[in-house]
């Protein structure tokens, strides 16, 4: 087997296969207007609910030759060693000190931390966790790619279809905190472990969770912080179940329906 060498590699493919799929709303999203629906992603179990932080996608993706690359949700934006970075959105000013001192992946396979690089100037919501430019990051998914060989011959398309039908395997919850607890990040908050049969499926009862759940952001940056949080992340503890549920979804849903 020829040594890794990411000079040579297919970085489009590796890009593709190491995306952040899409996730769901918990409700779904009525494609004529964009408001919700009564139709659920359905849960069992155990839920685990976590608050999701409004900021930009981010990646650092370890190689198997001891190297990484650092992205955006869509583009690759730096490569360890290279004198210029994109400088998009301040990421890779703030996970390259990160990748820098992260752990070398262990054996032949591609190791992908997602973060959520949030407050300076990153979203229009920044001024919700920060009264200044001060900028944080969220670890809230770590990936494991073992057959990025075989999809470097890949096509585009075929890629984003492994991708969109679940081809990642993403670490479950334990092993999610112990890889914050090794590596010293932090991981979005955690808010609750409730059974789904706890969960309201109504849109108004919904709301009301989100409220009692999550009345404040928790990921706040300094004491300036407006303080108003994006919504909740809801995942079961393998992470076969995932959505997420964001106020301002709910808000606009019941004011159309007058409530």
């Amino acid at each position: 087997m020829t040594a890794f060498n990411v000079r040579a590699a297919n970085l489009p493919a590796i890009n593709s296969m190491t995306k952040y799929p899409s996730i769901p709303t918990y409700h779904s999203l009525d494609p004529r207007n964009g408001g919700l629906l009564d139709e659920t992603v359905p849960f069992a179990g155990v839920v685990v609910g976590t608050e999701k932080v409004d900021g930009t996608n981010s990646r650092i993706i370890l190689l198997p030759d001891g190297t990484y690359l650092l992205g955006s949700r869509e583009e690759l934006l730096y490569a360890k060693g290279d004198l210029i970075g994109n400088p998009a959105l301040g990421i890779v000013d703030a996970l390259r000190p990160i990748a820098d001192r992260l752990p070398a992946v262990e054996g032949d396979r591609i190791v992908v931390h997602y973060l959520e690089v949030y407050g300076g100037k990153v979203t229009a919501a920044s001024k919700q966790y920060t009264g200044g430019r001060s900028i944080g990051n969220r670890l809230f998914d770590v990936a494991v790619v073992g057959d990025y060989r075989e999809m470097s011959d890949w096509d585009a398309r075929r890629i984003s279809g492994w991708r969109d039908d679940g081809g990642q395997d993403f670490l479950d919850e334990a092993a999610l905190r112990q890889t914050a607890e090794r590596t010293g990040l932090v991981l979005t908050p955690r808010l609750f472990e409730i059974d789904a049969t706890d969960l309201p499926t109504d849109i108004a009862r919904t709301k009301a969770f989100l409220d009692e759940w999550m009345p404040a952001t928790l990921a706040a940056l300094d004491g300036d912080a407006a303080g108003r949080a994006e919504g909740i992340v809801l995942r079961t503890p393998d992470r076969k179940a995932i959505a997420k549920a964001r106020f301002q979804d709910y808000e606009r849903t019941l004011k159309r329906r007058g409530r």
